[in-house]
Order: C-alpha cells, then sequence, then structure tokens
C-alpha cells in the first residue's frame, strides 16, 4: 500500500454514483431475479473503464470500480454465497434507532421526501428478495469475482493511477442483513461467513489490488441497538473484530485499509457512538490503514482524540475530509486545513486524503447527486495539493 512519502495522497471509500441504465439490471442480477447477463455485462465492463479513468482525470491517486458491478455494497453478496434463499415472509433487518425514537417527526418527513424523489426504474420485485441463512454458508461468487478483477485491471492500463482498490463486505454486516436461521450460535454463523469471505479477500490481494473490508456496522450497532450501553457494545465490536482477524487471516496487512461508517446520510445524527469509545478496538483489527468518518458536524472534532492514541507503526490513515451526508462542497482550504491537523498529529507520511463514506453506496438513487459527488472529490484533490504545499513546504 503506497504512502504519502512525498505529497499527500488522495482516494475515497469505493462506491461512486452508477450509471441510470444499470439501476434495474443490477437490482435484479443481485436480487435473483430475471435479468440480461449477456446485455449487462458489456455495460459494467465499459462502466468501470469510465469510472476510472474520471476518477484518474480528476486526480485521485488510489482508484476503485466505483461498485459498479453491484446494486449496493450489501446485497451483491446473495448471489454469491450459498446457503442463503429466500424468506418465508419480508423481515426488517433492523429496529428503529435511537435516532429515530429521538427524532421521529425528522425521519417521518425525510422518508416522504425520499418516497416523492424521481429515480431510475427497477423492474417489478428486483433487489426484494428477502434473504436468509438457511444452509452451510460457502462462498461460490469466484466467477462473478474473476470478471470484477478482470474489468479493473482492464480499465487502469488506460491511466496513470498506480494503485487500486476493491471493496468487500464484513462478516459483521452479513450477519445483520441475511438473518441466520440455520446456525445454532451467532459466533457458528459469524465464523462460517468469515471463512466464507476470506475466499474473496484471499483473491483480490492475490489479484494485486489492495483489500477495503466495508464494516459500518462496527459503530452503527449501537445507534441501531436502543438500550444497549457503552460497554456492551464494546463487547459487540470486540468479538467482531476478533472474526473479522479470522476472516483476514494470512492476507499482509500491507495490503488490507478498514472502513467503517455511520451509514446514515441527512440525519441528525444524535446518536452516533463516538471515535473514542472504540478506537482501540479498531487499531485492533489487522490493517494497514483505517478509514472513518472526520468531516460532517457530528464528527469532525474528532481528530483531537489521535493526539491521545499512539497510532502503531506502519499504520496508515484515511480520514474523511469532504463529507457525504452534506450538501455543500467543502472549500480546498478548509479541506487542507483538515488534512494537516492529522498529518501534524500523525505525520504526513501516515495520512491519505479520504471521504467520509461512499457517493453511491446504493443503485436507489437515494445519495447525494452525481454532480455534487464529483464536485467534492476535486475539493478534496485540490485541498491535499493545498496541504502537501504546506506540509513539504516548511522549513
Amino acid at each position: 500500500m503506497r504512502q504519502s512519502t512525498d505529497r499527500i495522497l488522495t482516494t475515497h471509500t469505493g462506491s461512486l454514483p452508477r450509471p441510470a441504465e444499470l439501476i434495474a439490471p443490477l437490482q435484479a442480477k443481485d436480487g435473483g431475479e430475471p435479468y440480461d447477463a449477456a446485455s449487462l455485462a458489456p455495460q459494467v465492463r465499459q462502466s468501470v473503464t469510465e469510472i476510472v479513468r474520471h476518477q484518474d482525470a480528476i486526480g485521485l491517486d488510489v482508484v476503485s470500480d466505483g461498485e459498479h458491478s453491484k446494486s449496493s455494497f450489501t446485497a451483491y453478496l446473495g448471489t454469491r454465497l450459498a446457503g442463503l434463499s429466500r424468506a418465508p415472509e419480508p423481515y426488517q433487518a433492523y429496529k428503529p434507532t435511537r435516532d429515530a425514537l429521538a427524532f421521529p417527526d425528522v425521519y417521518a418527513e425525510n422518508r416522504v421526501m425520499l418516497a416523492a424523489r424521481p429515480r431510475p426504474v427497477a423492474k417489478p420485485g428486483a433487489g426484494r428478495r428477502w434473504l436468509r441463512c438457511s444452509g452451510p454458508i460457502k462462498y461460490i461468487g469466484h466467477a462473478e469475482l474473476a470478471t470484477d478483477i478482470a474489468n479493473m485491471k482492464a480499465a487502469m492500463t488506460a491511466t496513470k493511477a498506480q494503485e487500486g482498490f476493491m471493496t468487500a463486505l464484513s462478516p459483521s454486516n452479513l450477519e445483520v442483513f441475511y438473518r441466520n436461521d440455520y446456525y445454532r450460535t451467532p459466533e457458528e454463523y459469524l465464523t462460517a461467513l468469515a471463512e466464507a469471505m476470506h475466499e474473496e479477500y484471499k483473491a483480490i490481494v492475490d489479484a494485486g489490488f489492495v483489500l477495503q473490508i466495508d464494516d459500518p456496522q462496527l459503530v452503527t450497532y449501537y445507534d441501531r441497538t436502543p438500550g444497549i450501553s457503552i460497554e456492551d457494545c464494546r463487547k459487540f465490536i470486540a468479538l467482531r473484530v476478533e472474526i473479522l482477524n479470522h476472516a483476514l487471516r494470512g492476507i499482509p496487512e500491507d495490503r488490507v485499509r478498514f472502513h467503517t461508517c455511520y451509514s446514515t446520510n441527512i440525519a441528525p445524527r444524535a446518536s452516533d457512538l463516538e471515535l473514542k469509545d472504540y478506537i482501540d478496538l479498531m487499531l485492533k483489527i489487522n490493517a494497514a490503514a483505517y478509514s472513518f468518518e472526520a468531516s460532517n458536524p457530528r464528527h469532525e472534532h474528532e481528530w483531537a482524540v489521535w493526539e491521545s492514541v499512539k497510532l502503531p507503526p506502519g499504520k496508515v490513515l484515511l480520514p474523511g475530509v469532504v463529507s457525504h451526508c452534506v450538501s455543500l462542497i467543502e472549500h480546498p482550504e478548509l479541506v487542507a486545513q483538515r488534512i494537516i491537523r492529522y498529518a501534524d498529529i500523525v505525520g504526513r507520511e501516515n495520512v491519505i486524503a479520504s471521504t467520509d463514506c461512499g457517493f453511491g453506496t446504493s443503485a436507489a438513487g437515494d445519495e447525494l447527486h452525481a454532480d455534487v459527488a464529483w464536485a467534492k472529490l476535486d475539493a478534496l484533490v485540490q485541498g491535499a495539493r493545498l496541504a502537501s504545499a504546506a506540509l513539504w513546504g516548511r522549513a
């Protein structure tokens, strides 16, 4: 994994806005519905090529495929794991959050606004396949993953980008999205998921890419479990860190980066778990880099936490210096200030400028407008250049 040896490098958290024409077929594919595979394959390949070129054109250093072969960062595994089947009835993966309970009118208004927003229309039933674990979990996504890897490799050959990364979901997020109706205990289910995901993780690294683990559940569990204490939440996190490390066994740390976030976009977010309450547990994950929210108004102040927490040797921070939950486009000078704060604490070579979360985390069209997303990424690159000039220009 590259480090910022002579300037601040830039990246993002993986997901980027998808073309409208991909939404329906991707939802159908990941939802187990009929779709035209022969037509979708070249569309995805072309979309990945264009999204990688776009990242390269604005000056991002470490690029991804934008997750353009996936309807969302979670649903794609519905076709890559054996042992899942359609649930007999729809079910809710999450109960109302602390935030939703504290601000019911705000969330009710947001649902109305979201329902009224124009978005591309998917086929009836596409992406609405409620899955559960009903048998032994086994990874069967080798062919799909091989195609993703081939598309990414081909796309990067026509760019200046020197490093690419690919995202993969953590076992703990699979645990919540695909209900367990087979294994006797949560620990047995998590272990089976870890064994399966190890195959995806290893294949990505063996292909020459940096692996990014996506794990919002690490920090959203507190908000999504009203009544739980910080102590009990830490026990929840500790077990899942152990499980994730099992899934990462044998994979070099310097080929792994870890991303966690709070999932929700435009919301009060008054119940987000604070960095100080999980930072020590996150640093136990066998990764070389840690990506986290650092620029939205609920978490920007948490840069100061790193003043009292020593970053282990060989580790890198990927703080979000532009936010996915604020429509305002950050000024490059503000981005530079955010970068410099971290560089002054942990060392400029140990900071890569990133985003709080993805700009297209699903194909539902719920996120920031694509034009805003790209403008934010441009501000990130400009801010990194300003920060580099300041950090490397010092006597």
